[in-house]
């Protein structure tokens, strides 16, 4: 099967690229910077050079690749997170999320492929209200913070897009990501003690490694078609969850701000995901899928499946 994988250098398209070569496929993938190409080819892919935002490029790209599948990791998240002004720091991940995906979805069925995968996120996009933990059946958040609002509508538009395509049509919802690639500059904040539990840190979060992540990439590839929720097996509060990983990468425990002043220094969103957003089950996953996390809870990732370092000692044990 020939596999057109747009988004090929981020943190899920870096372990996912060779599990696909590692299944049999023909892979082309794509990045927006030149200076990525050799990563590509080096991880086994075709690589090509492309603005997911640029519709004749994408088409021209995926019609030259002769794709069975495409699958859409495109995201553009880069500085230092703004949770005041969310929806500012996440405009060009958003852009791709509406713009891009109907980009790749009109090369897809261009191009005669049959099955379209995208990312999606689960945790601060469900609803607020009810239960820790929500399935895929639970509605996204109806009344997110104001500053969220453009971001939770680009990932309802790219679900509903993908689901309404005339194609098998796959959506991932990831859980927080870490490991490689994707949790340093959370360690970082977590060292400097500038991530603070806010209120009674009863914000639910499901986690996943980005192995994990791209391991379920593969099977909702080959069998998949709705929605899934990628996570771990353990949805925990941000009490259990912060102070633990504070301890595991030699920080002192983190401060404790009440939720006023959370409010005051870093915003609702800050509050929100400090006290309010719910956790995830990935039941559906594990029956449809036929997937399991080899990372089962956060507990044993932030463990040992933070750094590249960390992830070479594992799969030498």
């Amino acid at each position: 099967m020939r596999v057109f994988l747009a988004g090929a250098t981020g943190a899920i398209g870096r372990q996912l690229v060779p599990q696909l070569v590692d299944r049999g496929y023909d892979v082309t993938a794509t990045t927006t910077s030149p200076d990525k190409l050799e990563l590509i080819g080096e991880l086994g892919a075709e690589p090509v050079v492309v603005d997911g935002l640029d519709a004749a490029a994408v088409g021209e790209a995926v019609a030259r690749a002769e794709p069975d599948a495409v699958i859409h990791q495109m995201t553009a998240l880069a500085g230092d997170p703004d949770l005041r002004r969310f929806d500012r720091w996440f405009a060009r991940t958003n852009e791709l999320r509406t713009t891009g995906t109907e980009n790749l979805l009109a090369a897809a069925r261009a191009s005669g492929a049959r099955r379209f995968v995208a990312q999606s996120f689960t945790g601060w996009s469900n609803a607020r209200e009810g239960g820790p933990v929500k399935s895929e059946n639970d509605p996204l958040d109806p009344d997110p913070p104001a500053a969220q609002t453009e971001s939770l509508a680009a990932i309802r538009f790219l679900e509903q897009a993908v689901l309404d395509a005339p194609l098998e049509g796959v959506v991932l919802r990831y859980g927080g990501l870490y490991g490689p690639g994707a949790s340093e500059g959370l360690v970082e904040l977590v060292r400097a003690r500038k991530l603070p539990i806010v209120g009674a840190g009863s914000g639910v979060w499901s986690w996943i490694h980005v192995d994990d992540a791209a391991a379920a990439t593969v099977a909702a590839l080959e069998r998949g078609r709705g929605i899934y929720n990628i996570v771990d097996d353990e949805p925990a509060p941000v009490s259990n969850w912060l102070p633990y990983l504070a301890e595991q990468v030699g920080a002192k425990p983190p401060m404790r701000l009440p939720a006023w002043l959370g409010r005051l220094a870093a915003g609702e969103v800050a509050v929100s995901l400090m006290t309010r957003i719910r956790g995830a089950s990935n039941a559906k996953a594990k029956r449809e899928l036929g997937w399991e996390p080899s990372w089962r809870s956060w507990r044993e990732g932030f463990r040992h499946g933070l750094t590249d370092q960390a992830a070479g000692v594992r799969s030498a044990a």
